[in-house]
């Protein structure tokens, strides 16, 4: 979702079956661009190739886990070297970068790959069992590479301006002479975290960049998608229903999700399902209440709406999304029984009501 932005900067990868006889492995990921979406574009088509080309660490049968995590890193900092040939970025017309959060499946580990600010989390056993760390210039070990490059942490930015300590692209911070590609203001190394997969407690794993990170922690975000699995099977609806709650909690920013299923996650409960039919349906009647019972004073609009809801309390709302995560069926109801409103009053840029 392009969200409140002026552009939309994200890329994803989604490879399940790859190359080289790895047709049970898969690759998955989320490019978070910034400063155009040059980087995050080429990245969400060539970065699992460059990773491939390690050779022998992905033959099935002959690659150990450290040679496979060495095929990673190699792949990122080829892949950042490739691209610091291209016209329009090594002459600065274009400046942009891009984080990286992938996870690399093979039938018996999870990979998981962090490259700046995106993050990953892996639902095991109905609770959130792993996250990636974020690298962000205050960290203490990505500060002290940023001042021993000469650089500087200001307001939380690199030299006061870029607020992701590691990137691919984003070359105006990596050409300082005498350091190594690693060892630059910013750096283009991944952070490899290797987990043994465990087929039962496995449920899913959650990619995204921090539109939605900002409005969602990571428990919250479990705690959500989980609730969402029990009442849709429909994986593309159930990360609809995620940007669309984060938006409504307020993100700002470019927002992409992307859910991998394992065989442990859970499956449609009729429990669930019923008990959202009911809320749904609470909701509902709460919406023409409100409506019926305006009188004189004229019908409110939406925002009042929302808000005089937000101050009830409410069984059964969704763990991780609340109310934001409702907002659709409540505008969907007062859209019906109000269908001359002023437009005003249904739009997204009034002040939030939660």
């Amino acid at each position: 979702m392009q969200g409140w932005r002026v552009e939309m900067e994200d890329a994803h990868t989604a490879a399940v079956g790859l190359p080289h006889g790895l047709t049970d492995w898969s690759f998955f990921a989320v490019y978070d661009g910034h400063a155009g979406s040059r980087v995050a574009n080429y990245c969400s088509g060539h970065l699992l190739e460059h990773i491939l080309s390690g050779g022998a660490e992905f033959v099935p049968g002959t690659g150990s886990v450290e040679g496979v995590k060495d095929g990673i890193r190699s792949g990122f900092l080829n892949i950042d070297e490739y691209m610091r040939s291209f016209t329009d970025l090594r002459q600065g017309m274009d400046r942009s970068g891009s984080t990286a959060v992938c996870v690399l499946l093979s039938p018996t580990h999870l990979y998981f790959i962090n490259c700046g600010d995106s993050r990953a989390v892996l639902c095991r056993d109905s609770k959130l069992g792993f996250s990636t760390q974020d690298h962000k210039p205050c960290n203490p070990r990505e500060k002290e590479r940023i001042q021993n490059a000469g650089g500087s942490v200001m307001i939380q930015r690199v030299n006061g301006s870029l607020a992701v300590s590691r990137a691919l692209g984003d070359y105006d911070y990596k050409c300082v002479d005498g350091k190594g590609p690693t060892e630059q203001l910013v750096s283009p190394e991944p952070e490899v975290c290797v987990l043994e997969r465990v087929p039962e407690k496995d449920e899913f794993v959650v990619l995204a960049c921090d539109g939605i990170w900002d409005v969602m922690s990571n428990e919250e975000l479990c705690e959500f998608v989980r609730s969402r699995l029990l009442v849709c099977d429909d994986l593309e609806k159930v990360c609809n229903s995620v940007v669309d709650c984060c938006l409504h909690k307020g993100s700002r920013d470019n927002m992409s999700v992307v859910l991998v299923c394992l065989p442990g996650a859970p499956k449609i409960s009729e429990e669930a399902v019923k008990k959202e039919e009911e809320l749904d349906k609470y909701l509902e009647s709460r919406v023409e209440d409100l409506l019926a019972g305006c009188g004189d004073a004229g019908v409110p609009d939406l925002v009042s709406v929302l808000r005089s809801i937000a101050t009830e309390s409410i069984p059964n709302l969704p763990p991780g999304g609340g109310l934001a995560s409702k907002r659709s069926v409540i505008e969907a109801v007062y859209n019906k029984l109000n269908p001359h409103r002023e437009e005003e009053g249904s739009t997204g840029e009034l002040e939030d009501p939660w």
